[in-house]
């Protein structure tokens, strides 16, 4: 009977603990600097980034020690960059405000510039391909619909979507710059989320040449609120997460999932933390059930398909993405930092 009650003691102690600290992660600072960093991508090498006054560079993933950062200049000013995309042969940065730049570089330093777009309401977000040819970034309208710009020749060359082929905005609708996150391809397909007075995902089957659009059940309404960031597992899975950042705590209507391709989206732990999340992302090779978001708040896990979360780490971060499936890279101010799971 005693080591009945022993073994059952020690179930429920494991069990305890588990349900405590589900995921493990030790967190390895990699870039501390004064630059504000919300866009991270992967080359086959090197950990690619950019930032706010005009600064981007490289890490080297094997050798952290090994990194390099340059300085873009554009008629005596420094861009910010908050949104970068990486194709085997070249990385793209593209700027935030007026007049959006659209730059072309490489791990030597060369830079060019690609795309210009000279509108007072010009904002772009984030910035995504699908292949090494046939890219897209996503912003905010500059007339009656959101901002979407496309290449089919390897960035050479970049072409407004004209509002025909899009629906008409609501009255503030926007998207939000907060961690090169609010765009997700899987194969062909894209998801983009919008947010501000309406928070709705905008989809595409065919790499951009048809789009559809969904609603969400976000929180929207006020110019702070709704979908700051979407991530899909697969073709049919997909969750988004985002809130008020002015209302960091408010955890009402700030996550979803979507079952059905972004379609239909159901509230997950509402009343329940996390509040606002600036980034979310599915674990690779989890099967969808693992999600890690972050944000200035810190790092919250879910390994129930967002039904549940556990704070892990008070350290906050912008944006956030996969290496592997134990291995991602996080960036916020001043920082970026490798972090390494143990499920």
């Amino acid at each position: 009977m005693k080591t009945y009650f022993f073994f059952l003691s020690l179930f429920f102690l494991v069990k305890l603990t588990l349900s405590q600290n589900p995921i493990q992660i030790h967190i390895s600072p990699v870039l501390e600097d004064s630059i504000s960093v919300r866009a991270i991508a992967f080359t086959e090498t090197h950990l690619f980034y950019s930032g706010d006054n005009g600064k981007y560079g490289y890490i080297n993933l094997k050798n952290p020690k090994d990194k390099i950062q340059y300085r873009i200049e554009n008629d005596s000013v420094f861009p910010g960059f908050r949104a970068v995309a990486s194709t085997k042969n070249a990385q793209y940065l593209l700027s935030i405000a007026h007049p959006a730049l659209l730059y072309k570089t490489n791990i030597s330093g060369s830079h060019e510039l690609m795309y210009i777009e000279d509108d007072p309401l010009v904002f772009y977000d984030s910035m995504a391909f699908w292949n090494e040819r046939e890219g897209l970034a996503f912003g905010d309208p500059t007339q009656d619909c959101m901002s979407v710009i496309i290449t089919r020749n390897g960035g050479n060359s970049w072409e407004k979507v004209p509002c025909e082929k899009l629906s008409p905005i609501e009255e503030r609708e926007v998207a939000f710059a907060a961690s090169n996150s609010n765009i997700s391809i899987i194969n062909e397909k894209i998801w983009m989320i919008s947010g501000g007075t309406k928070s709705r995902v905008y989809f595409s089957e065919d790499k951009g040449k048809t789009w559809e659009i969904y609603e969400t059940p976000l929180v929207q309404g006020k110019p702070t609120t709704g979908g700051y960031s979407i991530d899909f597992y697969d073709e049919n899975k997909g969750f988004i997460i985002g809130g008020d950042y002015t209302q960091p705590e408010e955890n009402q209507k700030n996550k979803a999932i979507s079952t059905d391709g972004g379609k239909t989206w159901s509230l997950v732990s509402r009343g329940n933390p996390p509040g606002y999340k600036s980034c979310v992302q599915f674990a690779p090779n989890q099967e969808g059930k693992k999600l890690i978001a972050v944000g200035p708040s810190g790092i919250s896990a879910s390994i129930d398909e967002g039904k549940t979360w556990k704070k892990i780490s008070d350290e906050g971060f912008y944006t956030l993405h996969f290496l592997d499936d134990s291995t991602a890279y996080a960036a916020g101010k001043n920082k970026i930092s490798k972090i390494a799971f143990k499920w």
